[in-house]
């Protein structure tokens, strides 16, 4: 038997000299993903004395405690060159998976080993574990000793010697190689499967942020999100309705949990949604030390577009959010997501969800909160489509876009780096037209007009969205044409094609507005459609982008699939738009039998390129609009489009201004300058204006030009023909006699001027009114029980004629204060129960 025996295992100190250097590489990586909290938890659970824990938090550094708990684990045994098990169970034990994931993709990256890899695999070089119990019954040992299994996640059935007949020599039992903590029980399958989990969905998501593509045609140029990603103008929804600044997007996660796990992310198109997401899935990929959106154990970010028809979120995760290849199955996704863990999903893009409008779907369940009520949940979506589902409880965060000092940041970060000169004549485009200005508050908008603005000479007497938009579509298929123009090829098809869409325009009209909104295409059927040279071309331009997904049928292999869709919604709604005009002009009772079914601020963009594309046919659009309900404020918007003659807009402007012009703050800063443009329109020619109301947006009174500055920062001048002015500010606001002074010479200038109303407010006390207001009824309701008082011959009365004395003012100061303390109060206290 002798011959058959093994040749001397090598010594530990052999195989410790093997793997040194390597693990040394790994501790090093180690301390740098260890935080304070995570070594004081550990340190809580491996039972280290207080003198010890005491010595990490006067480390001179954040990374010198973290070297020095490193070394102490790995002196106590917690972590060793071959086994860091312990360790990661411990992380699982505190409910940080997420590090638990990252510390096993560092050990397996620096050691080639897994998580519990002995060196040897001979039994000799293994200790043997005789049980207590067997040493007490005295039992004898077999001829041949039998090893434990090497530890593996599967359990290996101990080694048997072959029978030939004959009993073996008795071979010695060696003595066990001394260790200091017994071996680790075996992980759990299911823990494996998460940390599984977790690394394939970070790998998924390095895939999404790392393709930005700012321009669409050049496909040779993709960033990574972290490197075009400047926070915009971020919102947050409190009490009545109003809207709070947040300084950055890390204060989205708070203010989640203070109300609930379901927090919508609102903004018009264009306002960096979907960046947003993708910036939050890098961080918590990378971990992102500061960001609040590291500390998920599990983050999935899925695209709404994408999910039309499905039935389950296991599903949608494991067909969008995981590998081709991995070993997951549906079942088990569905038993990782409801794990008692914290778990954020990100649905981005509602607005684009096919089955946004179907009874039974399972996001319908998720925002109801019938499934999943652990997970939080961060929905994506345009301001005008948010779910019915949500309850009142849901937190609203709105985007509201660039300022100049966004739109500077992302200039030099993105576009032009250090080059001062480059900086500063891309900015000098966008402070010449501040129209142009206004429309690149859109992050989309601003972003493209920068790059192409860098490579060539772009045009800045820009007046309008459609005229913006149609000059990117112009840049894009003569960058085709000048490429296939080098080489010496005709461009006759690219013309013909770039000039000639219906079928596309139709396609697109028809994805927006069926019962299933479906923006992503099979390529196969796509083609079959639109030919294969248009699809080309359209692909190589950059206004349609193909994608590979895989099709997981129940029972089945992943398949590979291809499909189209736009680079972005907005072009949908381009080519969208000519098929409405086409419609509009061809059917005369078409429109409002198509209206009659639908908002049109879920299709604004369309409705706003067509005005633009065709003044017959937009103006009839901008008529049908105003009758809509509350339509007068989005035919502004159509009406901002119009080109032509100036007797066909200003006909338009007239039907407008007949009803309400309301100016709210909630309004982009576009759609109040539009607003304050048609405006100044009628008063130039004369043309009536029946009443404007300022909610919450008047801010004070510029006393050089006796304009009305709105808190958005533009000026409302005095409008000849202006026959009411309502003004609504702010619930609790105290106006100064400034201010109160600067109104009522605001109105000397309204020539017109029938009424002046204020409400919401408290105006200070006047001894005397000008003569000029003898001919304006002027009226205050400050919202205190049922005062509402009338200036009648230079003094306040109310309902009942009774004059306001100085007396009875003091009173009402009081109590006007009195009621605001006491909503402010009511508001402090539903916060507080919120966040309990």
């Amino acid at each position: 038997m002798a011959s058959n025996a093994k040749p001397p295992p090598e010594s530990p100190k052999q195989r410790e000299e093997s793997v040194s250097s390597g693990f040394r590489h790994f501790k090093v990586a180690l301390s740098t993903v260890l935080t304070m909290e995570i070594i004081m938890q550990l340190a809580n659970i491996f039972g280290y004395p207080k003198g010890l824990i005491d010595d990490f938090h006067r480390a001179d550094s954040m990374i010198i405690g973290a070297l020095k708990m490193v070394n102490t684990m790995e002196e106590r045994g917690q972590i060793a060159p071959h086994d860091i098990s312990q360790l990661l169970d411990s992380l699982k034990e505190i409910g940080n998976l997420g590090t638990a994931s990252k510390v096993q993709e560092l050990f397996l990256e620096h050691t080639d080993r897994a998580a519990t890899d002995p060196v040897d695999t001979d039994p000799a070089a293994q200790p043997l574990n005789v049980t207590k119990s067997d040493s007490e019954k005295g039992s004898q040992p077999d001829p041949v000793p039998t090893p434990d299994p090497v530890p593996t996640p599967d359990p290996v059935p101990p080694l048997k010697p072959e029978s030939d007949g004959s009993q073996p020599d008795p071979v010695p039992t060696p003595d066990p190689v001394p260790t200091p903590d017994p071996v680790p029980p075996l992980k759990p399958e299911s823990d494996d499967k998460m940390l599984t989990f977790i690394r394939e969905l970070k790998e998924t998501g390095r895939t999404l942020y790392d393709k930005i593509q700012p321009i669409p045609y050049i496909k040779d140029k993709l960033y990574s999100v972290d490197k075009v990603f400047i926070e915009v103008g971020i919102e947050h929804r409190v009490e009545q309705g109003s809207w709070k600044t947040l300084s950055s997007y890390y204060g989205i996660f708070s203010v989640a949990k203070g109300s609930s796990r379901i927090q919508i992310i609102e903004g018009d198109p264009g306002y960096g949604k979907s960046t947003l997401a993708l910036q939050l899935v890098y961080d918590w990929c990378n971990e992102v030390s500061d960001s609040p959106f590291s500390r998920p154990d599990i983050l999935i970010c899925l695209n709404l577009r994408q999910l039309g028809g499905m039935e389950s979120i296991a599903k949608a995760i494991r067909q969008f959010a995981l590998p081709r290849d991995s070993s997951l199955e549906r079942h088990d996704v569905e038993q990782l997501i409801n794990r008692n863990i914290n778990i954020l999903v990100i649905f981005d893009a509602y607005d684009e969800y096919p089955d946004q409008h179907s009874v039974d779907n399972f996001v319908k369940e998720i925002l109801e909160e019938k499934i999943l009520r652990h997970v939080d949940i961060l929905l994506t979506t345009r301001s005008s489509c948010i779910p019915h589902a949500i309850s009142s409880q849901t937190g609203r965060i709105r985007l509201t876009g660039f300022d100049e000092a966004a739109r500077e940041k992302y200039v030099r970060k993105a576009v032009t780096g250090d080059d001062e000169e480059a900086v500063q004549k891309i900015l000098e485009q966008f402070n010449i037209n501040p129209i142009l200005g206004d429309i690149c508050q859109a992050p989309l908008f601003s972003a493209m007009y920068a790059h192409l603005a860098h490579e060539e000479n772009m045009p800045h007497e820009i007046r309008s969205v459609t005229e913006f938009f149609g000059h990117m579509i112009t840049c894009f298929h003569n960058h085709a044409q000048n490429k296939l123009s080098e080489s010496g090829k005709s461009i006759e098809h690219l013309l013909t094609h770039a000039n000639t869409h219906a079928a596309l325009d139709k396609l697109a009209f028809e994805a927006l507005t069926g019962k299933m909104q479906q923006l992503v295409w099979d390529q196969t059927l796509f083609i079959r459609e639109l030919g294969e040279d248009f699809y080309k071309l359209y692909v190589d331009v950059g206004i349609l982008v193909e994608d590979e997904v895989y099709d997981i049928a129940l029972g089945k292999v992943a398949q590979l699939k291809k499909v189209v869709r736009f680079y972005h919604k907005l072009f949908c709604e381009w080519y969208a738009a000519y098929h409405l005009i086409k419609c509009v002009k061809s059917f005369r009772s078409w429109f409002y039998n198509f209206t009659k079914n639908i908002d049109p601020y879920d299709l604004q963009f369309v409705f706003r390129f067509a005005c633009g594309l065709d003044q017959a046919g937009g103006s009839k659009v901008v008529k049908l609009v105003r009758k809509k309900e509350d339509g007068a404020r989005f035919a502004v918007l159509c009406a901002l489009e119009l080109k032509g003659g100036s007797h066909d807009i200003l006909t338009t402007v007239r039907g407008i201004v007949s009803s309400v012009i309301r100016i709210d703050s909630n309004d982009s800063r576009l759609l109040q300058r539009s607003t304050i443009q048609l405006l100044e329109l009628a008063s130039q020619h004369k043309i009536p204006i029946s009443e404007v109301r300022l909610l919450e947006s008047f801010s004070s009174v510029d006393p050089d030009s006796l304009s009305l500055v709105l808190h958005s920062g533009l000026c409302l001048p005095s409008l000849s023909t202006l026959q009411e002015l309502v003004i609504v500010t702010e619930p609790g606001r105290e106006v100064t006699v400034d201010e109160w002074t600067g109104i009522l010479n605001y109105t000397k200038r309204c020539q017109l001027l029938k009424s002046l109303q204020l409400g919401f407010c408290l105006l200070p006390w006047m001894d005397s009114f000008p003569t000029s207001l003898d001919n304006v009824k002027v009226s205050w309701d400050p919202m205190v029980d049922d005062h509402e008082y009338t200036l009648q011959s230079g003094r306040w009365q109310n309902r009942s004629g009774e004059i306001l004395t100085r007396g009875a003012y003091d009173d009402l100061v009081t109590k006007f204060r009195e009621v605001l303390q006491h909503l402010r109060l009511a508001e402090a206290k539903e916060s507080r129960e919120r966040m309990k």
